[in-house]
């Protein structure tokens, strides 16, 4: 069944690829001429780059019914996807995965928010309404970004304004006492440019979809505001204020629907500011940017019945710096970053430290009339840790890794590219210094942990022609050094590097556009992306890793008339999994939780246009389409069928 999945995928790339080089009178290469920025930190086109990325398009999100990053990527198969009621997702590439509680250190999958740490490694976190796109490289990227970045990077990336000013006013109304309203605005002003929104929500408990009511998965309040200003001193040299802003009131944690919890709540808040600089002397091929940011994560859980409170808050503030000269040849790129964490938790240990200043260097090679592209990079991290006084002490670690790549333009329209790549992630400061009494007894840290590492190989192609673009990736990742609790000889807590895992798979992409095939005046694009793991066993077992999916595959068709008219069906599908079933109790058995497919629906038709007094446009959503029963995670059923309509005026 799994071959002829794969086979299934496969034969039709294929023989697409041949088809549309046979058919189509291409004039340019979009998919390959695209600029990103997430694979070398600096813009670069994507026939240059070595990886697997893949960017979802500010047209894609809006056609979308997602709320959040988080709904975002779970509809567009990036991965395996743990999300529970009460507005925690956490996202996995490559079998890793975020972590959604507190801070991104101890994620595996590293969240970015314009190219720098988002402090969180929870996408219910970050809205979509002020996004540009999103950039996902698949794979380590933790000499371009540091810890954390082992099965992944996803960077979201914010927009900037352009063009003549415009604002927007927009309310939705849905099931389960939905209610949402958004008001946002951009352009440019001479040399001042401005991106921005403001978004609030609400909404009751909901329904699952046998019509149970899943009692405190509702949400009294949510914020989220996004902003995005700049001035261009002089050509090519622009300085740049984001703001970033997440708050939910009273978000229920209703724990298994089996007992349902009915009053525990969080609250959560995510709040960032950056002040960045962007500048070139385009006369010498010299690029800059320099960056300063600072932020704040909350995570507070509540249980009123017995007077219980559980608190995370963490500060955090940040800067980077590179340089980079680019001719024709070659481009060289050098920095630093350097990031700062203050954890203040109401458990032990309760204030821990962490600080990392990183320095890479990144290179590419232009060779053969720019056919080919040779690309390396090295970082060293140096890691310290403290936890306050009593509940432990200090260490450091230190960490260096390389990547190697190679991009091969065999025609104008098909790139081989091959890439090894090291991850690594930093061990935390309880579990390199810490020393303190928590729920189980007594916790020593463990001073000679090593960081948690990753090897990966990977190869694959890219192929644009036309309306056709695909792409197609093998990797190989050796995982070693895994952070687990273990007792000593006396009976107290601590750490070791005990754990070893091995994960590869295929991961592909399609769509095609058959209204510019025959030359119709609209769109019909089906697409389709697919992440198989041929592979995903831990090392120390034999047995495959739990929590862990072989297979996530979304497809779907989108319909667009290019006038005020679209349409896009979606299906993502994610298989089955082995899990721990703690709702049984403890000892928790291992089960296998049940595949499943999410069946989404959008449909925007703009209704009213008074040309230079702007246009009104009607968006229509349905979400779980068929009403299925599914959950992502066990015992936490997802809503059934929720149907949502909006309104929008743009001016």
């Amino acid at each position: 069944m799994k071959k002829c999945l794969l086979l299934g995928w496969i034969v039709p790339v294929i023989f697409a690829w041949f088809f549309s080089a046979s058919t189509v009178n291409a004039k340019e290469v979009p998919a390959l001429e695209e600029v990103v920025v997430t694979a070398t930190r600096v813009e670069e086109k994507r026939k240059e780059v070595a990886r697997n990325i893949q960017v979802i398009t500010e047209d894609e999100i809006k056609s979308s019914s997602a709320k959040d990053v988080g709904e975002l990527l779970a509809e567009k198969g990036i991965g395996h996807i743990q999300k529970y009621p009460g507005l925690l997702t956490s996202i996995g590439i490559r079998g890793f995965k975020t972590d959604t509680h507190g801070n991104d250190l101890q994620s595996h999958v590293l969240i970015l928010v314009d190219g720098r740490r988002a402090g969180t490694g929870n996408l219910a976190k970050i809205l979509t309404k002020n996004v540009e796109r999103i950039e996902i490289v698949r794979g380590p990227g933790s000499v371009q970004y540091g810890s954390s970045g082992i099965g992944g990077i996803i960077n979201v990336i914010t927009k900037r304004g352009k063009g003549r000013p415009s604002i927007f006013v927009e309310g939705t109304l849905g099931s389960f006492g939905y209610q949402g309203s958004t008001v946002g605005f951009s352009g440019s002003i001479d040399k001042f440019d401005f991106s921005g929104s403001y978004t609030s929500e609400g909404m009751d408990d909901y329904e699952t979809a046998k019509g149970v009511k899943y009692q405190n998965t509702g949400f009294d309040s949510k914020a989220n505001s996004s902003l995005n200003i700049g001035f261009e001193i002089f050509p090519k040299n622009r300085i740049g204020l984001i703001y970033h802003y997440f708050d939910v009131d009273h978000a229920g944690s209703p724990g298994y629907l089996s007992n349902n919890d009915p009053d525990d709540y969080t609250d959560q808040r995510n709040e960032s500011i950056d002040l960045v600089y962007d500048g070139a002397a385009p006369e010498i091929s010299l690029h800059w940017k320099v960056r300063y940011f600072s932020g704040k994560d909350i995570y507070k859980w509540v249980d009123p019945k017995f007077q219980s409170t559980y608190e995370d808050n963490v500060d955090q503030e940040g800067a980077q710096t590179q340089i980079s000269w680019d001719n024709k040849s070659v481009n060289l790129t050098g920095g630093l970053d350097w990031v700062h964490y203050e954890v203040d938790s109401t458990s032990a240990p309760r204030r821990s430290e962490y600080k990392n200043p990183g320095y890479f260097l990144l290179a590419k090679i232009r060779l053969f009339d720019q056919r080919v592209t040779l690309s390396g990079g090295l970082r060293y991290d140096h890691y310290k840790v403290k936890i306050k006084k009593g509940e432990g002490g200090s260490e450091s670690e230190n960490h260096l890794g390389p990547e190697v790549g190679l991009a091969f333009m065999a025609t104008d329209f098909l790139k081989l590219r091959a890439h090894y790549g090291e991850g690594f992630m930093m061990p935390s400061a309880k579990q390199l210094a810490g020393d303190y009494r928590g729920w189980y007894g007594r916790y020593i840290g463990n001073p000679d942990l090593d960081p948690e590492k990753s090897k990966t190989y990977e190869g694959g192609a890219d192929f644009s022609y036309g309306p056709v673009n695909s792409s197609i990736t093998y990797f190989y990742t050796k995982f070693k050094d895994k952070i687990q609790a273990t007792t000593t000889s006396t009976g107290d807590n601590t750490w070791e590097n005990i754990g070893k895992a091995t994960i590869s798979g295929i991961e592909g992409d399609f769509s095609v556009d058959i209204g510019e095939f025959f030359d119709w005046s609209f769109e019909v694009r089906p697409y389709a992306s697919l992440v198989y793991l041929t592979k995903y066993e831990d090392e120390e077992t034999g047995k495959d890793l739990l929590y862990t999916s072989n297979v996530s595959l979304s497809y779907g068709i989108t319909v667009s008339d290019m006038e005020g008219f679209s349409a896009n069906l979606n299906f993502a599908y994610l298989g089955d999994q082995k899990v721990e079933d703690y709702e049984s109790g403890w000892p928790a058995p291992v089960v296998k939780k049940s595949d499943f497919t999410v069946v989404n629906l959008t449909i925007t038709k703009r209704i009213l246009d008074f040309n230079k007094y702007g246009k009104f446009t009607l968006k229509g959503e349905v979400r779980n389409l068929f009403n299925k029963d599914y959950e992502y995670v066990k015992g936490y059923p997802m809503p059934g069928r929720s149907v949502f309509l909006g309104l929008r005026y743009d001016f």
